[in-house]
This record gives C-alpha cells, structure tokens and sequence, in this order.
C-alpha cells in the first residue's frame, strides 16, 4: 500500500513539474515576442520618422521650386512685352570751362552739370553717349587755355565724373574718338577702370556690346576715324554682333567738325555700308553740331547729334545738342523721338526751349 502511494507521490511531481515548464517557457516566448514587437516598433518609428523628414524635404523643394517659377514668372511678364526706352547723346567733355563751371558753381560736384536733365535720363532703360576724353586721376592741363592753344585740346576728366555718368543714367559710352588717348595708353586703363568701378559699360572700335533687355537683345557697335584702316574691323563686328543681337546699334564718331546739313557723299556712304552689314541704325558724334538723318532700307541714320556737355559757346550751332530716343517694341519694330538741349555758359545743359 505504501508502495502505491509512493508512485502517486511521485506522479504528481512529474506533472507539476512539466506544468511549470511548459508555463516558463510560454512566459519566454512572450517576452521574446514582445521585444520583437518592440524592436518592430522602433524601427518602424524610424522609418516613419525618415519619411516624415523626406516628405517635407520634398515639400519644401515643392515650394522653393514653385517660388523660383513665380518670380521668374513674374519677371517675364514685368519686362517681356514692354516698349526698351534708350536716348543716345551726343558729345561728353567735363575738362577746360566745364571743369572751372563746376567749382565754380557747382560747388566742385560734376552732378552740377546734368542737373536739369536729370529727372528725364531716368525715365529711359538705357541712355549712351560719346565720352570725349580720359577720366584719370591726372591734373589738367587745359583749364586756363585759349581757343588754338596746344593744350586746350587735350583734355583728362576728374575720377567722380564715371559716377556721375551713372547716377544720371548714362551707362553706356563710346570710347572710340579722336581724345580718348589725350592721357595715353595708362589714361585709356584708368579711364576703364573708373568706368567699371561705377557700373557704367563702355565700347570702342576694338570691342562690341550685347545687352539683354527683357528677352530682345541689342548689340552696340563703335567706329572711330581716326583709326586708321578700321573700316573692314567695324564690318565684321557689325555681322558678328548681328548673329547675336535682335537689334544693332553702332554710333560711329566720324565727319567733318562744324559741319552742318549734309555730312557729304563719303560720310553717307560709309552709313551705307553700315546698313547694309547689318546695322539697324546708325547714329553719330564728332562733328560737334547737329547734322542731317535720313532713311537707307528702311533703316535710320543719324549723321551727328552735336554736343551734349561741351564748352563751345563761340556759334549757337555748337551750343545746341540732339537727343534721339530709340523705341524698340516687342516685335523689334523701332521708332524715333527727338529731345534737343542747349549748352549754358555756365557749364550745365537744359532742355532746349523753342522759340
């Protein structure tokens, strides 16, 4: 009997013991799982963390790319379609009597100068005139001079006078004439440099400009007489520039100083040559009056606009300046409007009142 209950006793055990087992184990397997789940999660928080990072990466590339489009957008629609505004002038001299006029009056600011222009030349996208002479840091040697003296033809202008010339809007100028070497070849690189210090662009008979103007380009084209053999190099410049520009403008200085009306038979036929290079306008300096214009294929030639800032009061002809405003609309069609100025003793130009 005792045997019996012995074997009960040892049974039971066995069965508990495997119960535990069994319940171990489960407990191990629901740990395990829920470690897993765990792991599962924070990976899973990551990854949605990764996402959520490269969504609004995406989201913001979205934005910043709908940004650029608008302002680019909007830029167009502010510069294509519209009318380009650009005033050629005539010849610049800030030396001699315009020098003494500006200390004098002017309280040394060459501003003095333009100042009763200076509303108007703001009005246009662009205004270009012909810088008869060097700016450089130089002493002048033509203040004080008589009419005929030696040195009352070689001019150097004071450094302020580049950032006058963009202050009033005139950033572009023509370096191609008979006084831009009056300071020599070191007179040319500071002349330059002072140019490009104050943001205005230059061109000569060596070089060519091509501007961007809201989606029509426009090429500037210099010639210089007193260049010898220059000729044939202006030619190739015209076409070379035609192949890059909706427009081309050159402004060659050019003729016979004093001269008014007709420029004569070589003159026009070198405008000639001009236009039938390529050139959709022609319009000149030098002669130091205002010139004829005329029509050649269609195209408008402006022989000499005359002065814009000079000191040559000696005949009413050389005191009065032409300035001719150059409409270019959308669809590359120009027209022509003229402003006429006159020449103070006093060293400023105003708008010319007729009688």
């Amino acid at each position: 009997m005792f045997k019996n209950s012995n074997n009960q006793s040892n049974s039971g055990r066995q069965s508990h013991n495997v119960k535990l087992k069994i319940v171990f184990f489960a407990s191990v397997l629901l740990l395990l799982s829920g470690c897993a789940k765990n792991i599962d999660l924070r990976q899973q928080a990551k990854e949605n963390k990764a996402q959520e990072r490269k969504n609004i990466s995406s989201m913001r590339g979205a934005v910043d790319l709908e940004e650029k489009n608008t302002d680019s957008t909007e830029t167009s629609n502010i510069q294509i379609g519209e009318p380009i505004k650009i005033l050629f002038v005539g010849d610049m001299m800030f030396d001699r009597h315009i020098r003494e006029a500006v200390g004098k009056y002017g309280n040394g600011d060459y501003n003095y100068t333009l100042e009763p222009l200076k509303e108007k030349l703001s009005e246009y996208d662009l205004v270009v005139g012909n810088l008869e002479g060097p700016i450089t840091n130089n002493k002048s040697v033509s203040v004080n001079t008589k009419l005929g003296e030696g040195k009352n033809f070689v001019f150097t202008f004071d450094p302020s006078v580049a950032k006058v010339l963009a202050e009033n809007n005139i950033k572009l100028v023509n370096l191609g004439n008979n006084h831009i070497l009056n300071q020599g070849a070191k007179g040319i690189e500071q002349t330059k440099k002072y140019l490009e210090e104050a943001g205005v662009e230059y061109s000569d008979e060596s070089s060519t400009l091509v501007r961007d103007f809201g989606g029509i380009k426009v090429g500037f084209v210099n010639y210089n007489y007193s260049v010898p053999d220059s000729t044939d190099t202006v030619i190739k410049n015209i076409k070379s520039v035609r192949e890059q520009s909706d427009i081309v403008i050159i402004s060659p200085h050019w003729g016979t100083e004093y001269k008014t009306g007709d420029p004569g038979v070589s003159i026009r036929a070198l405008a000639h040559r001009f236009i039938d290079a390529g050139a959709d306008a022609v319009i000149g300096t030098h002669p130091h009056v205002v010139q004829m214009s005329e029509e050649y294929q269609g195209k408008k030639i402006y022989y000499s606009l005359g002065n814009f800032i000079f000191d040559q009061y000696f005949q009413k002809e050389t005191m009065a300046g032409l300035g001719v405003e150059v409409v270019i609309n959308p669809d590359r069609t120009m027209e022509y409007n003229e402003v006429k100025f006159e020449m103070t003793k006093r060293g400023q130009t105003i708008f010319k009142v007729e009688p």
